[in-house]
């Protein structure tokens, strides 16, 4: 593997979105040239608020509105950055017991958790989620209904039968990401209302190669990125042909998106019939683009060929993370800040220094 890209799409609620969300995520990493081998990145609501590697060895905020966290815990960010610290001595450690656990050597490994809470603020409805993983797929993940922790593969079921059967830090690991994450989630979320809560419309071009290929729907300039997106022949939305992109980042905080459709069999005249529709979030308007020919945009070097580079260093810068995953946790986890302790910031997870 001789080059690897970290890519984390991110999107945030819009106005009239309850569902927010905290995450971490902690990476480790060998055999990567010009790279850190330490990486943690949090973010609410998909929107980054921290970042720390084993570079700079500093916990920062990511989001002018998280140091409004300084004058209810003013050791907040120090105490981060100590965590980033000691995290990465465990994270290589048990970087090293994974390579083991698979019989590797050399090579280009990647480990990481991925762990948070949900709340949603209309229906008080929580949720959380623990998982791990090594070189990007599933090693072990926490079923918080069953409070049990799941093996995919066969290397990690020793490591689950340890943790199941200290059902008091099981039962801890579900308070915590129901009650003392969700606590600072709420906290984190009216620190940045008036940005997360923000919209902006994008605008809508209609775009095609060459007059035998698809026609693209593109949509550049929202926020946030809950919208949706298709096309409509006669005022009925259709799926036949129409095939949707993801929706991605752009290099302003802004997302974009788009949706094309096949029209190879369609009679020129009947392409009036078709239209785009865009809906976000938050915004009670639509925006559709009648399918007319005097519409498209057909310079693709011009247009889709500068969105692609912007995109990508977008999405790579920062927002390092979700690859691969990691494998161990020490019994007393440490997590995100808990007001419940002194008033200290995240105790973050720890891994087990030896299988």
């Amino acid at each position: 593997m001789s080059l690897l890209m970290f890519l984390i799409l991110v999107g945030i609620q819009g106005s009239t979105a309850v569902t927010h969300s905290l995450k971490y995520f902690y990476t480790a990493s060998s055999g990567i040239e010009n790279f850190p081998s330490y990486v943690s990145v949090g973010l609410v609501d998909e929107v980054q608020i921290s970042h720390c590697d084993s570079r700079t060895n500093e916990n920062i905020p990511k989001q002018v509105w998280m140091n409004q966290v300084r004058s209810e815990y003013p050791n907040y960010w120090k105490e981060e950055t100590e965590t980033c610290l000691s995290k990465q001595q465990t994270f290589k450690i048990s970087l090293q017991i994974a390579k083991q656990r698979f019989n590797q050597t050399g090579g280009v490994h990647i480990y990481q958790q991925m762990y948070g809470c949900e709340w949603d603020d209309e229906t008080q409805q929580l949720n959380g989620y623990d998982q791990f993983g090594y070189d990007g797929e599933d090693f072990i993940a926490l079923d918080l209904k069953t409070q049990e922790w799941i093996a995919p593969k066969p290397q990690a079921v020793s490591t689950i039968q340890k943790w199941d059967h200290n059902r008091d830090a099981v039962q801890y690991e579900k308070n915590y990401l129901t009650q003392i994450c969700v606590d600072w989630l709420k906290k984190y979320v009216n620190y940045g209302r008036n940005s997360l809560m923000k919209t902006d419309r994008p605008s809508v071009s209609l775009l095609q190669k060459s007059p035998s290929s698809p026609v693209s729907c593109f949509a550049s300039g929202f926020y946030p990125n809950r919208a949706e997106m298709f096309w409509r022949k006669d005022g009925e939305e259709i799926h036949d042909g129409v095939e949707k992109g993801e929706i991605k980042p752009n290099n302003d905080g802004t997302f974009q998106m788009n949706v094309n459709i096949d029209l190879s069999s369609v009679p020129t005249g009947d392409w009036n019939k078709y239209e785009c529709v865009f809906q976000l979030s938050g915004v009670k308007e639509d925006i559709t683009k009648k399918l007319e020919k005097t519409r498209i945009l057909t310079n693709e070097s011009n247009t889709i060929n500068l969105i692609i580079p912007v995109v990508v260093a977008a999405a790579v810068l920062g927002l390092i993370a979700v690859i691969g995953f990691i494998i161990y946790k020490k019994r007393n986890a440490k997590r995100p800040p808990s007001p419940v302790v002194n008033a200290l910031p995240p105790e973050e997870t720890k891994f087990l220094p030896q299988a």
